[in-house]
């Protein structure tokens, strides 16, 4: 017991002095207990290191995550899921009943303003509106079936970013982060570049009731420009650094007397590994942001050579540096531009046009880094769109089917999986709920989904709760 032990003057220790010393002791116990308890993830979290890399739990696909997230519900019928039918049968009355809970009241049958043609040796078929995705679709795993719960952007988006849509839970990358921890011990485990404030907000990279270590740790926010996007105080120019680790040891010291007199204190252990970690963050940080090392052809790559391109481009820049220095888990986010209710032709236009280059150069670069075998991509938003119409140039939300897709990782390259129906408003083949999507993702990292647990409130929680299959069609 690390207890501070003090004599009575007769040289005895009375029992209430007894007590009060080993307090520390018997407190210290009950947090080594807690942690065991609530250590259910892939190795048990050192509580000294809680960010240390841990192994899996069976061999694993993928090492790190980045995710694509396309804010606003991109349409499906527009972008990757070609139906014919729209071109046939536009301005006829869907053939078949709408969902009984719709966003909003929508017309009659809507084609697509964008020609689809079919690419690569796997023939998947890609909307005009990405002529340089297009090139990679041999190495994109394409899910023509996902479905959701929920219409609306808040619940939708807190569904997709943490399986629940109505509840405050740990978000994706909070979980997979507590499960293996991080390759780079002066990063963040999870990263979010530009995330939108709105929409769930911060609760979208929340740790919730996990240890607040495994919180996500946003890089700007939506609005912000990305080449103004910087981890905040991450540097001090009016103190040295030794003089920075004296005081911070000092706070830390006492932090941790309390800690040992207090018990468990989930909020002031985050704050002690927040502390260590922001200070290491000092030196390693600023050189990841630093791209003046990249060359010019890579800046070109990811379209920094048009102003149109260039903003996300540098986001998908920062998620590569990110990825390849050990961090977990990486989210950048195409802001919220992707609800087209209406001006459907000129805003998917823009849209596609600002993101289809930086992507592709984003897989390109991982490819010939060596880096997309064991990073999985995904890409997609929160629902899909209807195909019958709002107005005359817009589609309203839709859950019930839609398309995400991946690359690298260890899914099955060229491959389109599961359909929706002849329109594209169902999914009906091998169809694919939110919680299989995570619960295949956890598998790919090498994590078992029903065991990846936290004990929290007497019951143990996981990212896809009491749901969740392995899609492993899907994997290569």
């Amino acid at each position: 017991m690390n207890a501070h032990w003090r004599e009575s003057s007769s040289g005895v220790l009375s029992r209430r002095e007894l007590l009060r010393s080993a307090g520390g002791g018997f407190a210290a116990l009950a947090l080594a207990g807690l942690l065991a308890d609530e250590a259910c993830g892939a190795g048990d979290p050192d509580p000294r290191n809680p960010l240390a890399a841990r192994p899996p739990h069976f061999p694993a696909r993928a090492k790190r995550v980045i995710f694509l997230f396309m804010h606003g519900g991109p349409s499906q019928v527009d972008t990757f899921d070609h139906k014919p039918l729209l071109d046939r049968d536009h301005g006829k009355p869907l053939p078949f009943a709408k969902p009984r809970v719709v966003s909003s009241e929508t017309g009659n049958l809507l084609r697509s303003p964008f020609r689809f043609r079919r690419h690569g040796a796997s023939g998947i078929a890609v909307s005009e509106l990405f002529p340089h995705l297009s090139a990679h679709v041999d190495d994109l795993c394409m899910i023509n079936s996902m479905h959701g719960s929920n219409s609306r952007h808040g619940g939708a988006l807190l569904e997709l970013h943490t399986g629940s849509d109505t509840f405050v839970r740990p978000s994706m990358g909070s979980w997979i982060t507590y499960g293996l921890g991080t390759e780079n011990q002066n990063l963040p485990g999870f990263i979010t570049v530009c995330p939108n404030l709105s929409h769930g907000g911060v609760n979208n990279w929340s740790s919730a009731f996990l240890p607040a270590v495994y919180q996500g740790t946003p890089i700007g926010s939506t609005g912000i420009p990305s080449d103004q996007a910087r981890i905040p105080f991450i540097t001090n120019p009016s103190k040295s650094r030794g003089l920075q680790r004296t005081g911070l040891d000092f706070v830390q010291e006492m932090n941790r007397d309390y800690l040992d007199r207090s018990g468990p204190d989930q909020a002031l252990e985050g704050r002690i590994a927040s502390f260590e970690l922001a200070f290491r963050m000092q030196a390693a940080a600023p050189e990841v942001q630093d791209i003046t090392g990249e060359s010019a052809a890579t800046l070109q790559l990811y379209g920094f050579d048009d102003v149109a391109t260039r903003d996300f481009g540098r986001q998908c820049l920062m998620a590569r540096r990110f990825a390849e220095r050990g961090v977990r888990f990486v989210q950048v986010s195409h802001s919220y531009k992707w609800d087209q209710h209406g001006g459907l032709r000129k805003d998917m236009t823009r849209n596609a046009y600002e993101i289809d280059r930086p992507i592709a150069g984003l897989l390109a670069d991982l490819k010939s880094r060596g880096l997309l075998d064991d990073t999985l991509v995904l890409w997609g938003g929160e629902f899909g769109r209807t195909p019958t119409s709002q107005g005359d140039d817009g589609r309203d939300h839709n859950p019930h089917g839609y398309t995400m897709w991946l690359a690298g990782g260890g899914v099955k390259a060229g491959y389109v999986h599961g359909r929706t129906d002849d329109y594209g408003y169902y999914a009906i083949d091998d169809k694919v709920h939110v919680h299989d999507l995570h619960a295949t993702i956890l598998h790919l990292l090498g994590l078992e989904h029903t065991k990846l647990t936290y004990r929290y409130a007497g019951r143990d929680f996981r990212l896809t709760d009491v749901h969740g299959e392995v899609v492993n069609e899907i994997i290569g």
